[in-house]
């Protein structure tokens, strides 16, 4: 039950197999037991989003005018003002995605103000997967900074299926934050897990208690 819906992605698509860990990483970091658990950051996507939708906007009036009003609304000074804006908020959209965001795939606050950023990328012809880890504290202090990586065929199996676990396992022994949730994750469920999150497990416990009533 649990393979069949377990996500399967093409094996040698290394976008394919690092978009599909790329998403696993939030709904594991943000599970983890408190207080290591980690609230995402998502101002630099709104930010993408907001440049984005707004060019969109504006070339989809400028397309509208074209059409409804003809050539000669189009050669009005509004006009060649919306065409300049599309052009500098797609410059500026370059900008964020390859300058600010650069990569990143995760970016989350713990609630004592420690925060990590995660970015990630695949290495050409090859089956690893390369994380880019920043862990800093509330003051902005660099606690740990690392380059980890390792074969995407450490949870993906030969079929292409994803299974979570074993990168969890991977980001606990590598990352010293989640080595100590997993730790903590432990103590709190007895041993039943080391790096699924509190919360998780709590859940999984609450339905079987559903049905046994």
């Amino acid at each position: 039950m649990a393979s069949a819906a377990a996500p399967k992605v093409p094996v040698y698509s290394p976008n394919d197999l690092k978009s599909t860990t790329d998403d696993a990483l939030a709904p594991y970091l943000t599970i983890l037991p408190q207080p290591y658990t980690f609230k995402q950051d998502h101002f630099k996507t709104n930010v993408r989003f907001a440049v984005g939708y707004s060019a969109v906007a504006i070339a989809a009036f400028t397309f509208y005018a074209d059409r409804k009003l003809g050539w000669e609304a189009t050669t009005s000074p509004w006009i060649l003002v919306a065409v300049g804006s599309y052009f500098v908020l797609n410059t500026i959209l370059t900008y964020w995605i390859w300058a600010v965001e650069a990569s990143e795939v995760f970016r989350g606050r713990r609630a004592g103000g420690e925060t990590i950023s995660i970015r990630s990328s695949v290495k050409k012809h090859t089956p690893l997967y390369k994380l880019n880890v920043q862990y800093k504290s509330p003051t902005g202090t660099v606690i740990e900074e690392k380059e980890i990586e390792t074969s995407f065929t450490a949870w993906f199996s030969a079929d292409g299926t994803f299974h979570p676990e074993p990168l969890r396992k991977w980001l606990a022994k590598e990352i010293a934050v989640l080595k100590s949730a997993a730790q903590e994750t432990e103590k709190k469920t007895g041993g039943v897990a080391t790096v699924v999150g509190v919360q998780e497990s709590d859940n999984k416990g609450s339905k079987g208690a559903t049905k046994r009533r």
